[in-house]
């Protein structure tokens, strides 16, 4: 009897205990050393890889590698989808037809043409970023104080160096990343993603002029780095692109915008520290720029351009690192800068993922979290929330939540054992 006594005892007192709040915050303090990360091949992310029924090749893999063009890019296998929903835009006025098809010869800036006559690329129709034409909607400024991380043409092996140094700081940034450079470099993707834990933006398939390209082609490129970018990182759909060059118009961010629901993203400040290894530009003259901008005033906030392309690239950012906090500068990604989710549809790289297909519409609420951003027509972005940092407050509740539900069910489960067995 006094056995039965003592499991009646359990009974009631188990809900109780299960009800006082966990205590983890001894957990939480643990430090983790200065190398808190594994490297992308470890056999640690095979064990704890993303599981949500992954209905995606294994990123590197022949059958990933097939899914996508190889060689020329052409207008060629363009999805259906992604076709249908630029004629439906197209048909619903969403895009210009008064902004023409640029000509571009050797590097120089675009030039349109409307029969006979040279239209001004820097008014409307046009309106082009190549001729600092700011409006429609793109982001130029970070907000007052915030430098927005960014690194163009990845990924390449020059990265590995950056990635590594900035998981020292703990520091995520945003990659836009050429699709061709993650068909080529998927160990260097997965180190950055999985890894690094880092925002994965657009940068085209092959990095062309965008604005000398027909509307299919411009779908073709945007969309297969979409593809693969959301094929690789378990779903997730890029909220970010940066045209190559700087090069884009009201008719290529429109069909950025209306077929595939992409911001565009130039910069105010220019390191032309993809010039380096060309011999146009010095190490010295790189950092100068660098320097000058952390030492500048605090408004508008600074989106630099600059590239994992080189070693000489990748060191200029390293060895500078430092003066963003001595100059009272807060580093952020693009995403987290402006307010907004890091995705169309999930909050960051560890947030849960809305099921969403390249070029479909994005349902409201498809990315869990609270940003929100603002991007003027004078190319101005100001913050005013961080949906990262919300999600994960959000996912420690539910977690805690869960393992209390966990520990009564297991305990419920037992106590008629126990019974049966004293009985």
């Amino acid at each position: 009897m006094l056995g039965l006594a003592a499991v009646f005892a359990l009974v009631a007192v188990t809900p109780a205990v299960l009800a006082h709040p966990l205590d983890i915050s001894h957990v939480e303090k643990r430090s983790l050393g200065a190398r808190w990360y594994h490297d992308a091949d470890h056999p640690v992310h095979r064990l704890f890889a993303r599981q949500n029924s992954d209905p995606y090749p294994a990123v590197g893999s022949p059958a990933w590698t097939q899914k996508y063009p190889s060689g020329k890019l052409t207008t060629a296998g363009i999805p259906t989808g992604w076709i249908d929903a630029l004629n439906q835009a197209v048909s619903a006025g969403k895009i210009p037809t008064d902004c023409p098809i640029s000509t571009q010869i050797g590097g120089g800036s675009p030039v349109y043409k409307n029969g006979g006559t040279t239209l001004n690329p820097g008014k409307n129709p046009v309106c082009s970023s190549s001729a600092q034409c700011t409006g429609d909607g793109q982001i130029y400024n970070a907000p007052d104080g915030v430098v927005a991380l960014s690194f163009d043409d990845g990924p390449l092996p020059p990265a590995m160096a950056l990635q590594q140094f900035l998981r020292s700081k703990n520091q995520k940034v945003t990659h836009f990343y050429i699709g061709q450079n993650i068909l080529q470099n998927p160990k260097i993707f997965l180190d950055a993603f999985n890894v690094s834990g880092d925002d994965i933006a657009v940068h085209t398939w092959t990095h062309p002029y965008m604005t000398t390209l027909s509307n299919e082609q411009v779908v073709a490129e945007l969309g297969w780095t979409m593809q693969i970018i959301h094929d690789s990182t378990g779903g997730r759909m890029p909220r970010f692109w940066r045209p190559p060059y700087g090069d884009s118009d009201n008719r290529v961010r429109a069909i950025a915008r209306e077929v595939f629901s992409l911001t565009t993203v130039i910069w105010n400040q220019d390191t032309n520290d993809w010039a380096i290894t060309a011999g146009t530009q010095t190490v010295a003259g790189a950092t100068k720029v660098l320097q000058k901008a952390y030492a500048g005033p605090k408004s508008p906030g600074l989106v630099i351009l600059e590239h994992e392309l080189s070693t000489q690239s990748v060191g200029v950012f390293i060895d500078n690192y430092g003066l963003i906090a001595q100059n009272g500068w807060t580093p952020k990604t693009i995403a987290d800068a402006v307010g907004a989710p890091w995705y169309l549809n999930a909050a960051d790289d560890t947030s849960p993922v809305t099921p969403l297909n390249v070029a479909q519409p994005v349902p409201s609420g498809a990315a869990s979290g609270s940003g929100n951003s603002t991007a003027s027509t004078s190319g101005s972005a100001t913050a005013t929330g961080t949906a990262a940092a919300a999600s994960q407050s959000a996912s420690k509740s539910g977690a805690t939540s869960d393992f209390v539900r966990s520990a009564w069910f297991a305990s419920a489960a037992v106590i008629p054992m126990t019974l049966a067995a004293l009985i």
